[in-house]
């Protein structure tokens, strides 16, 4: 391809998705979030496909942006957060956008359809989404079987370019609270040798009764079987708790004296709110809709305020991942200016589109 043609190429593809997005949103957002990667997926098959996304979207390697986290490299610090990629995959074209790691899940012992449709929906004005999927993936040992096969690619590919995997993990809809233990062990051990670490999820507002596994003798009870099981592998994996935004302060203590007690690997901060308080869409819009997990700009003060509160009342010992509110690289920064170590996006990337790993990775540098 000729130079001046690669220019044009590159200044405008990315700047095409404001026209490409005001279309796509004219349609059922979960149909589109499907079509959107099956199409990703297509062009990375194509001849020099891959390529092409790599030259527009991947941020060029930089020293100053590679982190060190819980014993893991990543080669920068924006990830994308579970529930975008439930079930795997999608890797190599999230790996082409340049993400630092994706965190895949929810994942669950056995597969299950997840809540009725509709269960995704737009809020444009606020720059948000509401949600209440349920935990919808196709189950531990499919998901296991993509990522035994994504690092067999990896193994033999030349891109030196390392993402790294989380593992997203959780209880089955069906499964009381007083045996959810025993799906997030099923989970943990099954997915142990192709993830580089775990998330415990006991905080989406989608699935009846799991935020009550957020209490304190509750989530002690997960994390020491766990914990248990780091006996049965050679090398350990790290484990965090993804926390919701809406604990109060003091259950936002206990989980921090539960932490440190216990010696968690971290927290991830936050999933997403059931407040509905700061929005701008209409009171009757945002109650047609009915209940589900609220993500994006209106959870980006409330979350950072808790990453700063905990940072700042451990005085920096439990290691945070920040998620909630990130669309760009000022948003990033304010919540690695909080305490955080990594950030992940999600609700942004749908408003942004795929330059903003790249459009982030700029602002940071």
């Amino acid at each position: 391809m000729e130079k001046k043609k690669l220019k044009t190429l590159y200044y405008f593809c990315p700047h095409m998705y404001t026209t490409i997005r005001n279309f796509l949103f004219l349609f059922d957002p979960e149909k589109v979030h499907t079509f959107s990667m099956n199409a990703l997926q297509f062009i990375c098959s194509l001849p020099f496909g891959k390529k092409l996304l790599l030259l527009l979207f991947r941020p060029k390697k930089n020293n100053l942006l590679q982190v060190s986290f819980l014993g893991i490299a990543f080669d920068n610090p924006i990830g994308l957060g579970a529930g975008f990629d439930k079930n795997a995959s999608y890797l190599n074209e999230l790996e082409a956008l340049g993400f630092g790691f994706v965190e895949i899940g929810t994942v669950t012992p056995k597969p299950q359809t997840g809540n009725e449709l509709p269960r995704l929906f737009r809020l444009p004005k606020d720059k948000a989404l509401i949600n209440r999927m349920g935990f919808n993936n196709e189950g531990v040992m499919i998901i296991k079987e993509r990522l035994k096969q994504w690092q067999k690619k990896k193994k033999n590919s030349n891109d030196h370019f390392r993402m790294a995997i989380g593992g997203n993990i959780g209880k089955n809809k069906v499964t009381p609270n007083e045996e959810a233990w025993r799906d997030y062990v099923a989970c943990y051990n099954e997915l142990h040798d192709y993830v580089d670490y775990f998330v415990v999820n006991v905080s989406s507002p989608n699935t009846p009764g799991l935020r009550a596994l957020q209490e304190k003798e509750s989530l002690r009870i997960i994390i020491q079987h766990l914990r248990n099981q780091d006996y049965s592998f050679t090398v350990k994996k790290p484990l965090l708790l993804k926390i919701a935004p809406d604990l109060t302060t003091e259950q936002v203590d206990e989980v921090i004296e539960l932490a440190l007690e216990i010696e968690l690997d971290g927290l991830v901060v936050a999933n997403t709110t059931i407040d509905r308080d700061t929005l701008s869409t209409s009171q009757g819009e945002v109650a047609a809709i009915g209940a589900g997990g609220l993500s994006g700009l209106p959870l980006a003060k409330k979350s950072t305020s808790l990453i700063d509160y905990i940072h700042t009342k451990t005085k920096g010992k439990i290691p945070l991942v920040a998620s909630g509110g990130v669309f760009t690289g000022a948003d990033a920064n304010a919540k690695l200016q909080a305490g955080a170590s990594l950030v992940q996006v999600w609700t942004g990337f749908v408003y942004e589109g795929p330059s903003i790993v790249k459009n982030i990775c700029q602002a940071l540098a």
